[in-house]
Order: structure tokens, then C-alpha cells, then sequence
């Protein structure tokens, strides 16, 4: 088995003992005892947009780590493109980076799930060296001043009102902003 293989699906296997808390309605953050500066990455999206977490400085990340083959982030992809709607005027933007798929895999993806987020690829295992994933999805929440704030493991809803409540309140208001 080559190690791309014994990758995937040994983070499958995490992913499947990790379902009985990624239950949908989740609304549950785990705020992190050692808040970390976030790493900075610059990948492309489908469509060969080049996107460095620099560039959303200022706003609330919603970061989410996900893959194709992985059944709790295609059920999340739906509440997240609705929460997507539900934020655009609060300075909060959701980036779902690909773990180890290739584009086509990913736009396939796109026909049954659509989103107008990001979805940038990892392809090579580069981002996610820097941000500890134990299972998919994984999702950190990365401040307006570029500190990992709060972890996430397993599907949530993201347009349960609990959850889009609390990511508008880590928004916090810069002096030049009126």
C-alpha cells in the first residue's frame, strides 16, 4: 500500500472512532489551552487562485480541514456554505482546505456540494504539517490578529445560530473600521 493510501485511510479509521462526538447539531468550540500563531501557507483553489491566509488578516478564519472521501465533511459542506451567506458582512470567511486530493477529484466534489468559499488544495501534505489534524474533518478558528483560537473535531452545523453567534463575536472591530 503506498503511503498516500495508508494516510487516507488511516485518517479514515480516526475519522470513524471520532463519530460518536461529530454528531450533526454539534455546536460545541474547544477554545485551545496554547493558542498558537497560525502558520502562513499560500495554496491555490480549484480554479488555480493562488490564496494566503495573510490576505484575510483582520477577519475571523474559519479554517477547515476536510477531504472528498470523508462522510461528516460532506455533511457539513451544505450548513457551511449557508453560514457562508449568513457572515458576509461580518468579517468572518470560511477556507476549506483539500487534504491530499487532485483538482478534479475536488470540482467532481463541487457538482453534488456546491460552495462559494475557497477550497484550496493541500495536495502534497504541506499545511496540514502545521496545524494538528487527528481526524476530518478538523477545523480551527484563527482571530482577526492571526492567532489559533479554537479547535474543532468532527462535523458541526455551522449555520446553527450558537455557532455564527460566537464566530461574529470573536470578530473584533479594528480602530480604522467605522
Amino acid at each position: 500500500m503506498c503511503k498516500k493510501s495508508f494516510i487516507k485511510y488511516g485518517l479514515y479509521l480516526v475519522l470513524i472512532l471520532q463519530a460518536s462526538f461529530a454528531l450533526a447539531g454539534n455546536t460545541a468550540f474547544n477554545k485551545l489551552k496554547q493558542p498558537f500563531t497560525a502558520a502562513e501557507f499560500a495554496l491555490k483553489d480549484i480554479d488555480g487562485k493562488l490564496h494566503r491566509l495573510s490576505d484575510y488578516r483582520g477577519k475571523v478564519i474559519v479554517l477547515n480541514f476536510w477531504a472528498t472521501w470523508c462522510p461528516p465533511c460532506r455533511e457539513e459542506m451544505p450548513s457551511m456554505e449557508r453560514a457562508r451567506k449568513k457572515l458576509l458582512k461580518d468579517d468572518v470567511v470560511i477556507l476549506a482546505v483539500n487534504v491530499g486530493e487532485d483538482e478534479d477529484t475536488i470540482f467532481n466534489f463541487t457538482g453534488d456540494y456546491p460552495v462559494e468559499f475557497p477550497l484550496l488544495m493541500d495536495s502534497k501534505g504541506e499545511v496540514i504539517k502545521n496545524y494538528p489534524v487527528m481526524a476530518l474533518p478538523t477545523t480551527y478558528i484563527i482571530s482577526p490578529d492571526g492567532i489559533v483560537t479554537h479547535r474543532t473535531l468532527g462535523g458541526r452545523e455551522w449555520d446553527n445560530d450558537q455557532i455564527l453567534n460566537e464566530l461574529r463575536a470573536m470578530q473584533k472591530k479594528s480602530p480604522d473600521k467605522k
